[in-house]
């Protein structure tokens, strides 16, 4: 049976067809809805839900999508990951104008592609208050795939406040809400296992930051009602099979700031594709799923219920859903993981602990020792035009340099330390049909992820987009390596817009394509890409607050 065939629960956007065009209506309004049992006013919704409706469009065809504003503000829509002219790309001072109260945009563009995306408002911090939705694009040749049941579940985290107040509490206090900070007794465990001066050092370094080895998540479950679909675990969304029949679930991290571990407690999943380009499949019992990552699974129930379960990475709190025979059933829902805990890894400064550090007076920020860094080795190195950073040209906006950063891409991230089963890596992501384009890259930019957390302060190479003196340059259909480090303590979901980003996991030519790159504290990730789309795009970590913060550029392809 073809994929989609048994497509439910999820309302589509309306659609109909003139020729070889696909025509879809959108209308963007604020529709007070309740949500977890509470009332909200101030919710956004496309078509009047939350999330927006499933858009299926087909590859090989033209997609109209006419979007009204019925909003007092200014409003947008970004297809993520979908390539196309940068004019539709939906990034308002970048790529047009925005759409104004009362007007109607129409995007139009050939739909090149398949697989899993999503879409969401690139304008203020609308997508934090349900301004996003799954998009769905179906092969033109048959999916490869075949499933009995096909199921979007669309991860993401509400608030009951404004996020402008959000934001407001961030600046005061960025650990306005971790609740769980270290105790005296968690110092002397510490003593216990590691020694009183490892210790000792280890407290050091961390309050020299002014900042928690447990602050992994900015904004945490004690402010977040997490939802799956639109529905809180109470809400208990249900998705339904027959015993022995394959069902895809296509994964959306629509989320402002949480990451989520998900797992199917007593389920295998085969991991198919990856932000919408098939990966040859993986066997895993959970994943951790970054903001606006996607991922296709196939599982094969046999029993009569399964709980999904979503757990936030930091531990605060959790979603869960159903799969189930048929209607009213439920399985146990599971605990949630011990509390979480940052290493000196994520510092560059590996397990011994010895990385040195040095203090900015001027700025009263931490800096460590810069060492070199290993270059890559390629065959056109010395074509290679580098652009690297050291401690002393990061600016204010860098409260640290990492002292030695490297490549951890089998690492599942932290959290995962002690568990005894699978979680996926990116490492053992393999493209299915490798990369057209095998020439080794001319060029090579380097980026720095910094931030001051204590400020609230999040750039690229110290310096916020209000900052910056112009765009990154990409030039037309070049071959380049994109090379990412990051210097401080948060995990980043970095996206860039138009393009595919091939990450460099050891596969070679089968490098898994991406549009969005977690990279973990202190690690370095590099990827290939041909600048192949002409115009100025959107490059920006997708922690919406981090993004609002000055985590933002513009890459210009010319």
């Amino acid at each position: 049976m073809p994929a989609m065939a048994k497509q439910s629960l999820t309302p589509l956007v309306p659609g109909r067809a003139e020729g070889n065009a696909d025509i879809f209506d959108f209308n963007i309004a604020r529709t007070p809805l309740e949500i977890d049992g509470q009332f909200s006013a101030q919710a956004i919704t496309i078509n009047g839900t939350i999330p927006a409706p499933l858009l299926k469009l087909k590859e090989g065809r033209e997609a109209v999508l006419r979007v009204k504003n019925e909003l007092d503000v200014d409003t947008s829509i970004h297809w993520h990951g979908i390539l196309l002219p940068y004019q539709m790309d939906g990034v308002p001072g970048i790529s047009f104008a925005g759409i104004k109260p009362g007007e109607t945009f129409e995007y139009r563009f050939p739909v090149v592609q398949n697989g899993t995306y999503w879409y969401h408002s690139h304008s203020g911090m609308q997508e934090q208050l349900g301004h996003y939705g799954p998009l769905v694009i179906e092969p033109e040749q048959g999916d490869d795939i075949s499933v009995d049941r096909d199921y979007v579940i669309l991860l993401s985290d509400w608030t009951f406040d404004s996020p402008a107040d959000v934001m407001r509490k961030l600046k005061v206090a960025e650990g306005y809400y971790n609740y769980n900070h270290r105790t005296v007794a968690d110092f002397f465990d510490d003593v216990e296992k590691m020694g009183w001066q490892a210790a000792w050092q280890k407290s050091a370094m961390w309050g020299q930051m002014r900042m928690s080895p447990r602050d992994i998540l900015d904004v945490t479950g004690s402010e977040y009602t997490y939802l799956i679909n639109g529905k809180a675990t109470a809400g208990n969304w249900t998705g339904l099979f027959n015993p022995g029949e394959k069902v895809r679930l296509r994964v959306i991290n629509a989320s402002a700031m949480t990451f989520f571990d998900l797992k199917i407690p007593g389920l295998e999943m085969t991991v198919v594709a990856a932000d919408g380009q098939p990966v040859q499949p993986v066997k895993t019992d959970e994943f951790r799923i970054g903001v606006a990552e996607t991922y296709d699974v196939i599982v094969e129930p046999v029993d009569e219920a399964y709980t999904l379960f979503a757990q936030s990475q930091d531990r605060s709190g959790f979603v869960s859903a159903t799969l189930a025979s048929r209607p009213g059933l439920t399985a146990p829902i599971p605990d949630l993981y011990p509390r979480v805990e940052r290493g000196m890894e994520a510092m560059g400064a590996g397990h011994d602990m010895h990385g040195q550090m040095a203090m900015d007076s001027s700025e009263d920020d931490m800096q460590m020792d810069h060492g070199e860094h290993h270059a890559h080795q390629m065959a056109a190195e010395d074509t290679v035009e580098t652009v690297s950073h050291g401690p002393d040209n990061h600016g204010p906006g860098a409260a640290m340099v990492v002292d030695r950063p490297t490549s951890r891409l089998d690492d599942p991230g932290v959290g995962f330390e002690h568990v005894d089963h699978r979680v996926l890596t990116y490492s053992q992501l393999k493209s299915h049909d490798g990369w057209p384009d095998k020439r080794p890259p001319a060029r090579e930019i380097e980026l720095h992820l910094t931030g001051s957390m204590e400020r609230y302060m999040w750039s690229f190479d110290g310096k916020k987009f209000s900052e910056v003196d112009g765009p990154i340059r990409f030039y037309k259909d070049e071959r380049l390596r994109l090379t990412l480090v990051n210097d401080t303590m948060m995990d980043h979901p970095i996206h860039l817009h138009g393009m595919w980003m091939e990450l460099e996991n050891g596969h070679g030519d089968l490098r898994p394509r991406k549009h969005t790159i977690i990279v973990k504290p202190g690690e370095r990730v590099s990827s290939l890409i041909t600048a192949d789309a002409f115009g100025d795009w959107a490059f920006h970590c997708h922690l919406m607050y981090h993004m609002k913060a000055g985590m933002f550029r513009v890459v210009s392809v010319a």
